[in-house]
């Protein structure tokens, strides 16, 4: 006998609540955002021009860059406190290959390589030693400032022969003569990140780690390999970031990178990654990257005192760590 229930259709339609459980955190700080902005540009003269912007977008990609793969690390529970001397270290390397073989090719290569092999070697010292990554990082960050300076007998060195070159467009030009080309690299690194954390294998490892180790390696997922590779892929990154500053102010100085550990922990840790693990987005720490690097230029612009940008940056690091602290012990 013929059935008269009538099939209800499917709903295919945009389901805007569960669209907001799901992605809640990156709504939420891209709000931010946009409240912050809005502030801005109704209070300060300085934000209703776009030279801020370009200023912006110029500088942040020098430690956003960074950022990026560093939530990754951070999502699979380590910290990297030593990525500024990676930037000095690697691009010392630069420095050194181009002044003997005039190749900026070469001692790009050569840069990325030493980034990679620095960081590997701070996976291999937490990994297999069993250092925390935390105090680990900390030596490595002392030990790589001081071989600069001791291969570099404390020089800064001018790039000066790098201007007018396509090596020095392609990296720190102008795309359409206004856009910069760190921005370009930046969105490409974010773009990137995001493809591993979300579309490939080596994120779902990452995830599984920072959430539960012991689970994942029930799981069969390679722990020791994925975390390894996790600090590697961050000095490639740190080297990146850093070869772009040193380019785009024709000159290298010893203490590149200093200044850029706190901003970027607090961009981490602004835009949703858990100290705890397992929890984390590329496009939190994006948009959370842009919002702690207009901090300064607003708390200028009001006339404030430019280190009370400090004490906003250590506020924004302890605030979060306490928000996903106390959210942890609700869920527990």
């Amino acid at each position: 006998m013929a059935s008269n229930t009538t099939p209800m259709p499917a709903n295919t339609g945009f389901d805007l609540g569960r669209f907001l459980r799901r992605n809640g955190l990156q709504v939420g700080i891209f709000s931010v955002m946009l409240l912050l902005w809005v502030i801005y540009f109704v209070s300060t003269p300085a934000f209703r021009q776009g030279n801020i912007y370009t200023a912006l977008m110029s500088t942040v990609p020098y430690w956003g860059i960074v950022a990026l793969p560093l939530t990754m690390l951070v999502i699979g529970r380590e910290m990297d406190l030593s990525f500024p001397s990676i930037m000095a270290m690697s691009v010392t390397t630069f420095v050194g290959v181009n002044l003997a073989t005039g190749q900026p090719l070469l001692a790009f290569a050569a840069c990325l390589l030493t980034g990679f092999a620095v960081g590997l070697i701070n996976g291999l010292i937490v990994v297999y030693i069993g250092i925390p990554s935390l105090i680990a990082t900390i030596g490595t960050q002392f030990f790589w400032s001081g071989m600069v300076q001791v291969i570099t007998n404390g020089r800064s060195f001018p790039l000066n022969e790098l201007r007018g070159t396509a090596f020095r467009d392609i990296l720190v030009g102008n795309l359409f003569g206004f856009f910069p080309m760190q921005m370009i690299w930046m969105i490409l690194v974010a773009v990137g990140v995001w493809f591993l954390l979300n579309r490939h294998r080596f994120g779902a490892h990452v995830y599984l780690i920072g959430d539960n180790e012991n689970t994942a390696r029930l799981m069969g997922v390679p722990v020791n390999r994925t975390r390894v590779l996790m600090f590697a892929i961050v000095g490639v990154a740190a080297a990146f970031g850093g070869l772009l500053n040193a380019i785009q102010i024709s000159n290298f100085f010893t203490n590149l990178g200093d200044g850029y550990l706190l901003i970027g922990l607090a961009a981490v840790f602004l835009g949703g990654t858990s100290v705890f693990g397992g929890v984390g987005t590329v496009f939190g720490t994006f948009i959370g990257a842009f919002i702690i690097a207009s901090i300064q230029p607003a708390v200028v612009a009001i006339g404030w005192a430019g280190f009370t940008t400090e004490v906003i940056y250590g506020l924004i690091i302890v605030l979060s760590v306490a928000m996903h602290t106390i959210l942890r012990a609700r869920i527990r």
